[in-house]
């Protein structure tokens, strides 16, 4: 008996649908068995009434009742092999009859009766006198237009009847084994199905207990093949995300714990007394240079979570975009400075850009660009941002760099949440996953392009307005994020 479940329903729906299925062959077969044989057996039996109808006009005879040798010799020249013939008048009653037993009662059957209107007629039923299954067909016997008798053969339908039950009998035994083929064929299909399905699903069981490095082994086909690599594909997700989180959770350790301990050093240092105002004042800096670190830290780690919870607001209005370029190249200038690095502004237009967006998240996208352009470039480079108008609606800022470039294998990462190419270089891993989302807040798109050693380019598209009167409308606007995408 097969369990409940995806089998048993498979195996039923195969049974049920050939079992109906032949079944209703079954019954057209024997129909058409029992129409064919009795049709043979009547048709036979017609053109012979027929023939005896027309071969009667050479017995007609004149008070041919006070003959006794009329009948007999009409018995004789009308018999048919393996049929009782009767000759009766048109009321049924019986005036001679090949069969010696025959009841003398008149015959009052439907074959009987469509004979006496002119017609041949045909029944089918149980002989009164044996009780076995004939058939009867009647015709009539006319002299100058009038019925004068009728003739009437019965042969017995036993031998037929016993050769259809063998023929159905058989039929219904090649059906039985079709069935039970059917049955075994559909047990196994189901099992291929569900013997995939289980082991998916016991895999499925250890991942929700956390052991995500199980895997679904064997070559599953089409849907099922599609489901377990996507399970694989998950689990491998899952080992790689906790592994990012790990790192994520060890790297912003290390960056929180670096400036405490300096806070917290110059503290003491400070509270204890006995320094130079010159000394002091170093310390004070000290204090607020690592404490702005810290603000930058968590102000990252806040404005991640507000785009994982969709809650990430922007204040829409209008921002000339040179007059932020060079914003942020003033603010990063003294970091730029440190390295040597040089920072040129390359505008490729013929006039001022204006896009409508949130002016501090767009100075966070292009800032968090430049200053890991600033962070992986080599001393003594350049980084240029150039800017160009692509089409009518959009513009293109690039920050490209000379610096270490990106590899292959770790270019289409570096957007992930807590990724990090460099360990040691600090941060949370969250830029680029923050800058992304925050270009698609804006309705734009960002491209990283790189190649090791050489450099690193990434472009920002961003949409501009089409009338300056949608700026100057847009311009009081306020946004609110209902859909973040995923990072």
């Amino acid at each position: 008996m097969i369990k409940k479940g995806i089998g048993r329903q498979i195996v039923m729906h195969y049974f049920i649908v050939v079992f109906v299925t032949l079944f209703m062959v079954e019954l057209i077969f024997s129909l058409a068995i029992r129409m064919y044989y009795y049709d043979t057996i009547y048709n036979h039996m017609s053109n012979h009434t027929t023939w005896a109808s027309d071969y009667f006009q050479k017995f007609v005879k004149l008070n041919a009742d006070n003959d006794p040798n009329y009948f007999t010799e009409m018995l004789d020249a009308f018999e048919l092999k393996d049929t009782e013939l009767l000759i009766l008048n048109r009321k049924g009653d019986v005036k001679a009859s090949s069969n010696p037993f025959q009841d003398e009662k008149a015959i009052q059957t439907s074959d009987v009766l469509q004979a006496a209107s002119g017609s041949v007629g045909k029944w089918i039923g149980r002989q009164p006198s044996t009780g076995e299954m004939v058939m009867a067909v009647s015709s009539p016997l006319q002299v100058r237009g009038d019925n004068a008798y009728i003739v009437r053969y019965v042969t017995s339908l036993e031998a037929v009847n016993s050769k259809m039950m063998n023929l159905t009998l058989i039929s219904s035994a090649v059906c039985v084994a079709v069935l039970a083929l059917v049955t075994l064929f559909s047990i196994g299909l189901a099992n291929s199905i569900v013997k995939p399905i289980n082991n998916i699903r016991a895999v499925s069981a250890q991942l929700a207990k956390g052991k995500f490095d199980t895997r679904i082994e064997g070559d599953y086909k089409y849907e099922l093949g599609e489901l377990a690599s996507t399970l694989n594909y998950m689990a491998q997700e899952i080992v790689r995300s906790n592994q990012i989180k790990d790192d994520f959770i060890s790297s912003i350790s290390h960056e929180l714990r670096t400036p405490l301990t300096g806070i917290k050093g110059w503290s003491e240092t400070l509270t204890s007394g006995g320094f130079d105002p010159e000394e002091t004042k170093i310390g004070m800096n000290i204090i607020s240079k690592e404490t702005d670190r810290l603000i930058g830290l968590v102000e990252e780690m806040l404005d991640f979570s507000k785009l994982q919870q969709n809650e990430m607001k922007l204040v829409i209005g209008r921002v000339h975009l040179q007059e932020l370029l060079k914003e942020i190249m003033l603010n990063v200038w003294a970091k730029a400075e440190k390295k040597q690095i040089q920072i040129k502004l390359d505008d490729r237009t013929d006039k001022p850009i204006t896009v409508i967006g949130d002016g501090n998240r767009l100075k966070q996208v292009f800032l968090n660009l430049v200053d890991n352009a600033i962070k992986f470039s080599h001393e003594n480079s350049w980084i240029h941002l150039v800017i160009m108008q692509i089409s009518t609606e959009q513009v293109q800022v690039e920050v490209v760099d000379s610096g270490i470039g990106i590899s292959e294998e770790n270019l289409n990462r570096v957007r992930d949440r807590f990724f990090q190419v460099n360990h040691q270089g600090g941060g949370t891993g969250l830029g680029l996953a923050i800058t992304q989302q925050l270009v698609e807040l804006h309705q734009g798109q960002m491209d990283i392009r790189s190649e090791l050693n050489v450099g690193t380019t990434v472009s920002v598209v961003l949409p501009m307005p089409v009338h300056d009167s949608e700026a100057r409308d847009a311009n009081t606007q306020t946004m609110d994020v209902l859909e973040t995408p995923e990072v």
